[in-house]
């Protein structure tokens, strides 16, 4: 199997999803890409107190209003109704992130507003802020998707059932993330780079960084059809749910581990559920892309 390399540069450089766009670069099945990303905001180094005046990346192309994403790439064999496997193996954030929090009126937040500049220590994977706080560090990318199979310019905020802006914190390296594909090629992109986040993501920003390396290794299943994204983790298989309603949300990641769980356990879908109520997680993935995430867990060996 081949493997290539993506540097962040204008060829390679996007900020929309489109089934119209040209791909970068051309793969087989089990092909491996390692890629650099910019932070999500195209940033060039890390942001100054006023934000503002950080310099970006340029030129920058109309098209370019969304999360900075590196493709996409041309999986050969891809049809639409097939799934797409990523797998992903290293992930290695850069050395600087930052933290947004403020302007929550409804959490008694009017006028405040709090800024985190984080260095990175990929070797002990910890951040530091100017503060002191010291936090753990769980690298993964806050997105990873397909266009849907609509014409023109669709948005990278929120996420789709083709993949996108998950922000899901379970997607690290040793993950599986399994994508329905909507479009010929399926043309993959990725970014926004979080080195840590906790569930929800509830400012709206995690560690936001640039990640020096992404490492993602891409299978076509022609024989697996899903209607909706999963993921296999280290602690077991997650299906996620997608909706402006966190409700519906909710709702969507519970159909698809209760498919899940018919498929792998021959139950029956009342004994699904019942079943699920008993060893299935539900976890709010974030609630600020406006489609609004929650994924359901089902851990290994829960289900015997």
């Amino acid at each position: 199997m081949a493997s290539y390399d993506v540097q962040p540069e204008r060829r390679t450089l996007h900020g929309k999803f489109s089934r119209e766009l040209d791909p970068i670069l051309t793969v087989a099945d089990g092909d491996t890409v390692r890629f650099r990303t910019l932070d999500a905001s195209w940033l060039m180094e890390p942001p100054h107190e006023e934000f503002g005046e950080t310099p970006m990346f340029e030129p920058r192309n109309d098209g370019d209003a969304g999360h900075a994403l590196c493709g996409p790439i041309a999986i050969e064999g891809t049809e639409p109704g097939m799934t797409l496997e990523v797998h992903i193996g290293d992930i290695r954030p850069g050395t600087w992130g930052f933290t947004f929090g403020g302007h929550r009126e409804h959490l008694g937040i009017v006028d405040e507003q709090a800024y985190h500049r984080w260095t990175l220590d990929a070797t002990t994977m910890t951040g530091r802020n100017q503060h002191g706080h010291t936090v753990a560090l769980s690298p993964f990318m806050g997105v990873m998707g397909m266009p849907p199979d609509e014409p023109g310019a669709h948005s990278t905020g929120p996420p789709r059932v083709t993949g996108g802006n998950f922000d899901c914190k379970e997607l690290v390296a040793g993950s599986t993330l399994y994508l329905p594909i909507a479009v010929k090629g399926g043309l993959f992109s990725v970014g926004d780079g979080h080195a840590a986040q906790g569930d929800g993501e509830v400012s709206g920003t995690a560690i936001e960084c640039p990640i020096d390396c992404v490492e993602l290794t891409f299978r076509v299943l022609a024989d697996m059809p899903i209607q909706a994204p999963r993921a296999r983790t280290a602690e077991g298989w997650v299906t996620f749910g997608l909706d402006e309603d966190l409700d519906a949300a909710l709702d969507m990641a519970l159909v698809g581990m209760l498919d899940l769980m018919q498929e792998q356990h021959g139950l029956g879908r009342a004994d699904a559920l019942a079943l699920a109520s008993v060893v299935v997680d539900m976890r709010v993935t974030q609630v600020v892309n406006g489609v609004r995430g929650v994924h359901a867990v089902l851990p290994y060996g829960a289900l015997k």
